[in-house]
């Protein structure tokens, strides 16, 4: 039997088996999530990475930010922050019906003053 040269070899497969990348399951990766202006200031970084199994809802994503920055003022900031997926504007949707996308970013901006 002729070997099919778009499938990974044994060789291949026992190579990468330990790779982070290996051991999710298909469709994961991160979301990255942006913190700008007071955001970044109440979170303390400019963004997260939050590794996901595949699609999840905006609310997953904000609740999985808390979880990361808890004991900081960022769930008043993010009360009143604007969200982008990628440069998509959420608007007045409800975060539990918006899916975000292993590979999307999720921007958090909190009202500007000005311009």
């Amino acid at each position: 039997m002729t070997p099919d040269p778009e499938q990974p070899t044994t060789e291949q497969n026992e190579q990468y088996a330990d790779s982070p990348a290996a051991a999710r399951p298909v469709g994961a990766g991160v979301v990255t999530v942006r913190y700008w202006a007071s955001a970044r200031s109440a979170a303390g970084v400019d963004h997260d990475e939050i590794p996901v199994d595949g699609p999840i809802t905006l609310a997953d994503v904000h609740a999985a930010a808390l979880s990361l920055h808890q004991d900081t003022r960022l769930e008043s900031v993010l009360a009143v922050c604007s969200a982008l997926i990628g440069d998509r504007p959420v608007g007045a949707a409800d975060p539990a019906e918006v899916v975000v996308r292993p590979g999307e970013s999720v921007e958090f901006l909190p009202p500007f003053a000005g311009g």
